[in-house]
């Protein structure tokens, strides 16, 4: 089954380098726990993909506070993302990453959530949230010389759970802390009398 928006995310079942340690992780084990955070990347040793992995892995707090996860998924065998992770940061490595890095060496997740690149047998930059009921509600893919914004993966959860929590729908640009919109046209109305007022 193809990954879609609105519709259960695909279940998978993947070994990861977690904590150090090779582990086998499923992403249903978070269903009913904790929103995740997927995030694709095409190969380690490359030079986007450790600003994603460092920048996600440095705002790991930020996601812990939201009840998400996150998952760096690449094609690349466990022991790449091993030799990676004892890398330094000043040579491009991933040292310290706070989070695990998951083994598609058969590409078949890679190709389930519609990533792989067929000429490369590589991932592109795919970023998936799904929510707590494993229901993926978010999807960007960029093109492989685009990396990805921390900020805008956090204001998606933030927009997530508002949506999710008061039954409510975000607007353009919308931010935590500013004002949402009832799904009603008297909502719709209402929004933009309050944004009129203060614009």
């Amino acid at each position: 089954m193809l990954a879609q928006v609105g519709k259960p995310a695909p279940d998978f079942k993947l070994m990861g380098l977690v904590g150090g340690a090779f582990k086998e992780v499923r992403l249903s084990d978070f269903k009913g726990k904790k929103k995740v955070v997927l995030l694709f990347y095409p190969a380690d040793f490359t030079f986007v993909c450790p600003t994603e992995i460092l920048a996600f892995s440095d705002a790991i707090q930020e996601f812990w506070k939201r009840d998400a996860v996150v998952l760096g998924i690449s094609v690349d065998s466990l022991y790449s993302h091993h030799a990676w992770t004892r890398m330094n940061r000043k040579q491009g490595g991933v040292m310290g990453v706070t989070f695990p890095l998951l083994s598609d060496p058969r590409r078949d997740v890679t190709a389930d959530y519609g990533v792989l690149i067929e000429e490369s047998a590589q991932a592109m930059r795919g970023l998936f949230i799904v929510n707590i009921q494993g229901i993926l509600k978010h999807v960007t893919i960029n093109h492989a010389d685009l990396g990805r914004s921390v900020d805008e993966a956090l204001r998606i959860l933030d927009a997530i759970t508002t949506t999710e929590t008061h039954g409510v729908v975000c607007p353009a640009n919308w931010k935590q802390g500013q004002k949402s919109i009832e799904p009603s046209q008297e909502g719709l109305e209402a929004y933009v009398a309050a944004v009129s007022d203060t614009a």
